[in-house]
């Protein structure tokens, strides 16, 4: 099957899995693992858990099942705060084409893994993850993340927000006025098309975003099912 490179949103891909990257220490805080935790929270919670019983390593890739979608966990990092390694991309995708056919996965999105945040330029983790892509015999699509692209959940979540008076959020999210008006005010902002670019706002953080999301929407499949690979 070919490799299609798309500019886009992954979280509108019609892929069955979606590839999330993470770290080994349990933190979900930006860009798409960001944007993972707000939409899949119980699968957050699981991985915290597997993080802390040391489950999660570089090499080792775990599958959250819901009805709508599969989520992919690849970790890309040992810690947040430090970038990836080459070496931890070439392990990963290793394990990804030994293991994606017996495990029932049949198309998937990725991401550019280890750029961005990861610090591997992203020709370079395309060319990586091209050779060992090419060998996949379901659909793969690539993303290259665009700042721009609308979020579909995030558009939801305006609506609900823009559409409530003051005290009846504060009553609904449990968060203060003052927060509360720091959020709208970036919604009503051109600046921010997605909810995982509400966490750069000064006085937004991962909590805020997290309380007025899950009182916004209902989790997809609740039902989740866990997967591990090779644990």
């Amino acid at each position: 099957m070919a490799i299609k490179v798309i500019t886009g949103n992954i979280f509108t891909t019609e892929c069955h899995t979606i590839v999330n990257t993470i770290n080994c220490v349990g933190v979900m805080g930006a860009g798409i693992a960001l944007e993972c935790r707000l939409r899949y929270p119980k699968m957050f919670q699981r991985y915290v858990e597997l993080c802390d019983s040391k489950l999660i390593d570089i090499g080792k890739l775990w599958i959250y099942k819901t009805d709508n979608k599969w989520i992919l966990n690849f970790p890309t990092k040992k810690h947040w705060k430090f970038p990836s390694k080459k070496e931890y991309l070439h392990a990963g995708l290793k394990k990804f084409i030994d293991t994606y056919s017996q495990k029932g996965i049949r198309s998937i999105a990725f991401p550019l893994i280890g750029s961005d945040k990861g610090g591997i330029p992203a020709d370079e983790s395309l060319k990586i993850m091209e050779s060992y892509l090419k060998n996949a015999i379901i659909d793969v699509e690539i993303y290259k993340y665009d700042p721009n692209a609308k979020d579909d959940l995030y558009e939801k979540t305006k609506k609900w927000l823009l559409a409530k008076e003051m005290e009846v959020l504060t009553e609904l999210t449990g968060i203060k006025r003052n927060y509360l008006c720091k959020v709208i005010n970036a919604m009503n902002s051109d600046e921010i098309t997605q909810l995982n670019q509400l966490a750069r706002i000064k006085g937004v953080g991962i909590k805020t975003i997290e309380k007025v999301f899950i009182a916004a929407n209902t989790e997809r499949g609740s039902d989740a099912r866990l997967s591990l690979f090779d644990f």
